[in-house]
This record gives structure tokens, C-alpha cells and sequence, in this order.
């Protein structure tokens, strides 16, 4: 069977609280590229009908078909869409991604709104091990979004004030009602909001730093997921890493919250080129 010289492939990455999606041009004998994305919080909205509109305005955006997509990938909680081709698991698609976005990298820390994951990896995006928070939620985008609120103030804003405090202040990393707890005491004493802030970031750091040098990462780490684009925690994570003296490199990319569905969209390109090889037809999954 003649394979195609380059096709376009979608991945689907929905999360506990946002849903992303990427169209990639998969090229047989050079880089894959990026076409375009699609990103949107849930904010209590059907996952299956955002994920749907979503997939739409992608195709839309760049004037395809559905019958003209060589894969439909999905990753997460992303089977809700019934036609997708396949699904992949997270951390898979993860690795991929990373990989993608920086090639140099042999971990990533996915942060995501429920749990925060670190992954090892080789060359190649194969994973060679995992660790996860086993802690509750003090550790979370969840949590974090929820100190945001009691303090006033928006995920935007909560990096660039980190990134203004002078005096820290110690938050438990044991417990997110204790933690809360200690923000509500912090703001009856008149603790400053980039103060708590920083002092929340260092906490959360600490947590995945110690995730990453359990699992003998070292060298270039890339940080995942959608608080990735925290700076604040960025450098809380950086300034962690240096005082454990490990040999990490805390790297982020543009590209960063997308991850998961860029890699499970090169997952899926892959997958497609072997089965054709093999005289394959595909099929999406589903009703």
C-alpha cells in the first residue's frame, strides 16, 4: 500500500478542567508541525459537547474534513468523543509531547487540576518510569484556583505576584484544609497576597521536585500541563531544584499545556502509518 507523504492528525486532550486539542501535519520523512489548537476551560460545561464544538472549529480553522484526518487520537478523559480513531494513555501521550516541544528533555512534570505527575524518559518519548502525588489536593491546580478565589485575585495574576514577594510565608504541604486554613490566618494577620502566594508555589514545589529525584530524573525536565504557565511556581520549582542539589533544569515551553494532545496526536500519526503498512484500514472507535 502507498503511503502518504504527510497527513493531518487531531489530538484531544480533555483534563479535569480544560480541554485541548491540536491539528498536526505528520510528515513521513520530516518534523511534524503544528497547524493550530483549540483550548477551553470546562467551567461546568458538558465535556462531550465542548470537546465536539471544539473538534469543529478546528476543522473549520484550517478548511478539512473529518474524512480527511488520517487519526483522531484522544488522551485523558478524552474517550467521550466518539469518533476518535484510538486512545492513548496519559502519561504516553505526555512523554511524546514533551518530547516534541523539547527535544533535550529526559522528564517532565505534568501539573495538572487534580493530581501532578512526573514522568522518565528516554530519546525517544518511551517512558522509563513514573511518580505521582499520593498526598491530597494542597498539591493541585484545584487548590491553588481555590486559594485564588478566597484571595481575590485570578490564575493569571497568581505568577507575576509570586514572583514580587520579599517574605514567604511557610503553608502546610500536608493537607489543602490545612493549608487553607493557614491562607485564612495569613490574611487575618495581614500577610501579604504575594507573601502566600509564594509561600503556596514553594510548598507545591518542594512536592514535585521530591517527585522527580525519587524517580532518579536529572538533566532537562519540561514542565506540563496547565500550570505550566504559572512563573510563579516555575521558579519556586527552579529555586527547589537548586537547593536539592540535583542536577535538574527546569525548562517550559510555549507549547506546554498542549502537550498531552500534540503527543497523543503523534501517537496517533504513528499508529496510523504502521497499520497501513500492515494494509490496515482504519476506523473510528464508538457508535
Amino acid at each position: 500500500m502507498d503511503l502518504p507523504p504527510s497527513q493531518h492528525v487531531v489530538g484531544i486532550d480533555v483534563g479535569s478542567s480544560t480541554v485541548k486539542l491540536v491539528l498536526m501535519r505528520e510528515h513521513e520523512h520530516a518534523p511534524a508541525e503544528l497547524v493550530a489548537s483549540k483550548q477551553e476551560r470546562l467551567r461546568r460545561r458538558e465535556a462531550r459537547k465542548l470537546v465536539d464544538d471544539l473538534f469543529e472549529a478546528l476543522l473549520a480553522e484550517a478548511g478539512l474534513r473529518r474524512d480527511e484526518l488520517g487519526y483522531v487520537a484522544t488522551t485523558g478523559e478524552g474517550e467521550c468523543a466518539s469518533y476518535r480513531t484510538g486512545h492513548f494513555y496519559g502519561m504516553t501521550a505526555h512523554a511524546r509531547g514533551a518530547l516534541f516541544c523539547e527535544p533535550k528533555a529526559r522528564a517532565v512534570i505534568d501539573v495538572g487540576a487534580l493530581h501532578t505527575r512526573a514522568v522518565l524518559i528516554d530519546e525517544r518519548g518511551k517512558v522509563l518510569g513514573s511518580r505521582m502525588t499520593s498526598q491530597c489536593a494542597s498539591g493541585s491546580g484545584q487548590f491553588l484556583e481555590n486559594i485564588c478565589r478566597y484571595l481575590g485575585i485570578t490564575l493569571e495574576e497568581i505568577g507575576p505576584l509570586s514572583l514580587k514577594s520579599t517574605k514567604p510565608e511557610a503553608c502546610s504541604s500536608i493537607c489543602a484544609v490545612l493549608a487553607e486554613t493557614d491562607v485564612i490566618n495569613m490574611v487575618s494577620r495581614g500577610i501579604a497576597a504575594s507573601d502566600i502566594i509564594k509561600g503556596i508555589h514553594q510548598s507545591m514545589a518542594g512536592r514535585y521536585v521530591k517527585l522527580l529525584t525519587s524517580l532518579g530524573a536529572h538533566d532537562v525536565v519540561l514542565v506540563t500541563g496547565g500550570l505550566a504557565c504559572d512563573v510563579g511556581l516555575v521558579a519556586a520549582m527552579r529555586e527547589a531544584a537548586a537547593e536539592s542539589k540535583r542536577p535538574l533544569e527546569l525548562r517550559v515551553h510555549e507549547l506546554s499545556p498542549l502537550a498531552g494532545a500534540i503527543g497523543a496526536a503523534l501517537w496517533g500519526a504513528y499508529r496510523a502509518r504502521k497499520l497501513a503498512r500492515m494494509g490496515v484500514r482504519l476506523q473510528e472507535s464508538g457508535p
